[in-house]
């Protein structure tokens, strides 16, 4: 059974070992990027390299994100995450908006006691790196209640690798929903416009009000020779300062893939007429196949392909054909993919796989 580390700590010690707990981060050190290593040209919100970590972007600059080997010294860590300005906005207005963000179930968070007079303190470390120095903000956001609370950095060395700690005091108001829906944000705020630095910031929980996320945030995106850094990310239950608080704890690649396989199960294309799902012709112009995925999703995906695809003995088919028609398993880890076809002849077995096609994407989203 997976312990949680929780509690107070005052005096530089550890109450509690917590090296078989599960990190409430998943992904912290930067290690998985099903999506790929990095993409340019973004200028809107969405997952694009690194897995559980999206960008939130509205008319705030272009940007290039992707996975670095740029990582502290001695830390053990082998990644980072990377965004670098391609075109600035030094002027924000209104309601534009950037943030790195990680977002997490309710029913992951149940050991926080939201919403009760045992509500726990939150205490958030990072290591993060920028040629921007100034004050930044990290926002804990309730989606089930609608309530914030947030605190301020500050990036003092440019181009220098610094440890941050902050604790969140817990909140009696508000109970997180005990689901697999989206409860709570860890959001790292990187820009705003005037709708959300026009308040008093936020230091205590309280009813979201736009005003008050952002307050004394720096603009990354006011030059394009910015770029920003983040890794080792952990999230422990308690109070901690820098002394007391336990080591980073790194899983191993399968576990931490598996974790981020809950939301986002891509197909490996890594070369050419790659096998994706085997299954049968119900007619000379339906495929039928059965997907058996490695973990249960976290609800009914989305399926998202691009590139040429085939079925054996029928030739191309176009990938806008292809779809996930209903899910089997109580727990979401069988999916039935469909493809229209032509020439096949009913009752034969058959595979859909990628055509000569070593960037075809076949990509199950079930992110938050």
């Amino acid at each position: 059974m997976a312990l949680t580390l929780h509690g107070t700590v005052s005096d530089n010690t550890v109450a509690l070992d917590r090296k078989t707990a599960t990190p409430l981060i998943i992904n912290g050190d930067m290690a998985i990027a099903q999506r790929g290593t990095s993409v340019t040209g973004i200028t809107g919100t969405g997952y694009s390299t690194l897995d559980r970590f999206s960008l939130g972007l509205s008319n705030l600059g272009t940007w290039t994100q992707s996975q670095s080997t740029d990582v502290p010294n001695g830390q053990g860590f082998s990644n980072s995450l990377k965004l670098d300005c391609t075109t600035a906005n030094a002027s924000p207005t209104g309601t534009n908006n950037m943030a790195i963000m990680q977002r997490f179930e309710g029913q992951n968070l149940q050991m926080l006691n939201k919403g009760t007079s045992d509500s726990e303190v939150v205490t958030i470390s990072f290591w993060v790196k920028s040629n921007k120095t100034g004050t930044y903000i990290l926002e804990l956001r309730d989606a089930d209640n609608v309530r914030i609370i947030c605190k301020a950095y500050t990036i003092d060395s440019a181009n220098t690798w610094e440890k941050k700690l902050l604790s969140f005091a817990g909140d009696t108001t508000g109970t997180l929903d005990n689901d697999n829906n989206l409860s709570l944000h860890a959001r790292w705020w990187l820009g705003a416009g005037s709708d959300f630095t026009s308040g008093t910031l936020a230091t205590s929980w309280e009813a979201s009000t736009n005003a008050n996320r952002a307050v004394g945030q720096v603009n990354l995106a006011d030059s394009t020779s910015n770029d920003w850094y983040i890794t080792g990310i952990q999230m422990e239950i308690g109070t901690f300062d820098a002394n007391s608080i336990p080591p980073f704890q790194f899983e191993d690649r399968a576990t931490s893939l598996a974790r981020c396989q809950r939301y986002c199960y891509q197909e490996d294309n890594s070369d050419t007429y790659h096998n994706q799902v085997n299954g049968f012709f119900s007619s000379s112009t339906l495929f039928i196949g059965l997907l058996a995925l490695p973990v249960a999703l976290r609800s009914t995906p989305t399926l998202v392909t691009s590139g040429d695809y085939q079925t054996t003995g029928t030739g191309s088919l176009d990938a806008s054909s292809l779809t996930i028609v209903d899910s089997t398993g109580t727990d979401l880890n069988k999916i039935q993919v469909r493809a229209t076809v032509s020439g096949a002849t009913a009752g034969q077995g058959g595979v859909l796989r990628n055509k000569n096609d070593a960037d075809a994407i076949f990509r199950l989203d079930s992110e938050l």
